[in-house]
């Protein structure tokens, strides 16, 4: 066995002792209906730049969609999303929170299987530096191949453990809308578009393994049009500082985009972030740290997937610019070589779609 591998067993059998320590149940709480936030970043509210302080780097905010909703309804929240959870990672760390008596469960998941950070992180180089399109190839193959079975799986895994609960998954946005407004990164419009299409997939195929499992599924899409990162307003953001809100809905984007999206299909009405549920959702902070803070031990076990901004002067990047001619230190130099290598690379990518 690998010493990674052997660390990463290692920490999956205490990840689950300390699971069976606390129990197989959510925190009790004095009133409201139970509420099981599940997932990975896009639920947490990564991006939002407002965290609670649980000892973890899951990223959670009261300003994320499942906080409104819980402090709209006044629904007794477990929030177990996690920033760089994965489908492995929601079995292992979340799901333990359910029990017969959760009656709401939302969940996104599935991005970071696909490697959707670093498909990004492989997009934003200079065209004359990456493989974007063999990054997004690799993903989509993944979501079309392997992704339906690890849904099926852990969807029948949370029908056995939340029976009563009404489930409801949501998707993704789309993140671009045609242009690059970022100074430091390279997206050419050939690549915002398959990305954005890459997102549609991993929709469609968590559509249809809800639905199989019998679970409703919430489509942000259309809501975000005219959002995405570089529209005016954004409910997106773009390169950010800190760089893991990068790529990920904003406060706008869980009021305004989220919330009123999941919450007629979780509750059975929409969900207004009034001013007063925003209130309510801030005076919450302490509870929801609190009661996290006893699963940071294994929420410790979850690996970061974060955006990583382009280098210009990484070995890799410097062996590159030497092969094309480029001057890394003037940007003229660098855009225009970048526009070449887009522009050959989205004509390769059309053709081999055709002859396909």
């Amino acid at each position: 066995m690998s010493r990674r591998r052997a660390v990463a067993t290692t920490a999956a059998v205490s990840a689950l002792t300390t699971l069976a320590a606390l129990g197989a149940t959510a925190p009790a709480h004095a009133a409201g209906e139970a509420y099981v936030a599940l997932g990975d970043s896009y639920s947490s509210g990564t991006g939002t730049r407002d965290y609670i302080a649980d000892g973890t780097s899951c990223l959670r905010s009261v300003s994320a969609y499942p906080s409104l909703i819980a402090s709209a309804r006044g629904y007794a929240l477990t929030f177990r999303a996690c920033s760089g959870a994965t489908v492995a990672d929601v079995t292992s760390t979340q799901l333990p929170a359910l029990s017969s008596t959760t009656r709401y469960v939302s969940i996104s998941i599935g991005g970071n299987d696909a490697g959707f950070a670093d498909v990004l992180t492989e997009c934003a180089q200079p065209g004359w530096m990456s493989d974007c399109n063999g990054a997004i190839d690799g993903a989509q193959a993944f979501v079309d191949g392997t992704l339906p079975g690890r849904l099926a799986t852990l969807y029948s895994g949370i029908r056995s453990k939340a029976p009563n609960a009404k489930v409801t998954v949501v998707g993704y946005p789309r993140i671009f809308d045609g242009e690059d407004c970022n100074a430091l990164t390279w997206f050419s419009p050939d690549e915002e578009s398959r990305l954005n299409a890459m997102a549609d997939r991993i929709n469609t195929v968590t559509a249809q393994r809800a639905a199989a499992a019998g679970f409703s599924f919430a489509n942000p899409t259309s809501r975000f049009v005219g959002h995405a990162v570089c529209d005016s307003p954004e409910w997106l953001n773009g390169l950010s500082n800190p760089i893991e809100n990068s790529y990920h809905p904003n406060k706008a984007g869980h009021a305004s985009g989220y919330t009123p999206t999941v919450s007629p299909l979780l509750t059975g009405a929409t969900v207004r972030a009034t001013r007063t549920v925003r209130a309510a959702a801030a005076a919450s902070a302490d509870r929801l740290a609190a009661d996290q803070r006893r699963y940071a031990s294994v929420d410790r076990t979850i690996r970061p997937e974060r955006f990583v901004l382009p280098d210009l002067h990484s070995p890799e990047a410097l062996a590159a610019a030497r092969r094309v001619g480029v001057d890394v230190d003037d940007r003229a130099s660098v855009d225009a070589a970048d526009r070449r290598a887009s522009a050959r690379q989205a004509a390769e990518h059309r053709a081999a779609v055709t002859a396909r």
